[in-house]
């Protein structure tokens, strides 16, 4: 098994489901009472949301590119970080690293194509919905994004920062972000990417009106592949 890196912290909330999900899915396959092997460098969010609304991204990247040569010194054989957000920084944090960064929009966006979706819906936070770097990652993946109007992409934004990063839940908010994507639906928008890693915590993509793709745990199946490339399930034999 190889050993998984994970850039945490942004929220830990968010965190918390990755480290979950990454040892069930390895459980499940492989039987027992497996778990995987991985390190988490868990930063303190509250520097990278100033470091966000200064615009500052590259220091920002510094900061994610030392956790993740931290991490590989530490054993880790790839990288992920553990946000969609921090992804407009992603080429300059895996240029610190020999160990591949397994990139979230491209993990979502081949789910996508896999499954025939040609004009996804894009929840997320206001960075990554409006900064371009999301669309333009897509688009070479030959996807094309639609994102919210302003009024809801506001809403978004602070149903992520206000609540879900703080591990607040509410029905209203939920009711707000289902009215957003029959909206999408209404102008043409074929599925919807949680394209926020905490979004899983408030929508189940298998519960809405657009078939969901969440990107926490497209990310997950993808480090796990990665680590078990190598192994054979030992579940037939597990005791």
């Amino acid at each position: 098994m190889r050993t998984i890196g994970l850039i945490g912290g942004m929220s830990f909330e968010s965190s918390a489901v990755y480290y979950r999900l990454i040892n069930e899915m390895v459980r499940e396959r492989l039987g027992g009472l497996s778990s995987a092997e991985l390190v988490m460098y868990s930063v303190n969010f509250e520097e990278i949301v100033a470091l966000q609304k200064a615009g500052r991204w590259n220091d920002a990247a510094d900061r994610l590119g030392d956790a993740a040569e931290g991490l590989q010194k530490a054993g880790a054989e790839c990288v992920l970080i553990c946000t969609n957000t921090m992804h407009l920084i992603a080429p300059q944090v895996a240029a610190r690293v020999s160990a591949p960064l397994i990139h979230i929009i491209d993990e979502t966006a081949a789910a996508l194509k896999a499954a025939g979706r040609v004009k996804p819906l894009l929840l997320a936070t206001r960075y990554t919905m409006e900064h371009g770097f999301y669309a333009e990652r897509m688009a070479e993946n030959g996807v094309s994004i639609m994102v919210p109007g302003p009024e809801d992409r506001t809403v978004t934004h602070d149903i992520i920062f206000n609540e879900l990063c703080a591990g607040i839940i509410k029905d209203e908010s939920r009711r707000k972000l289902n009215g957003i994507i029959e909206r999408a639906k209404a102008e043409g928008a074929d599925s919807v990417i949680l394209g926020c890693t905490e979004i899983c915590l408030i929508l189940d993509p298998k519960a809405l009106i657009l078939p969901g793709f969440d990107t926490t745990t497209i990310h997950v199946e993808a480090a796990v592949d990665f680590a078990l490339a190598n192994e054979k399930s030992s579940k037939s034999c597990a005791a």
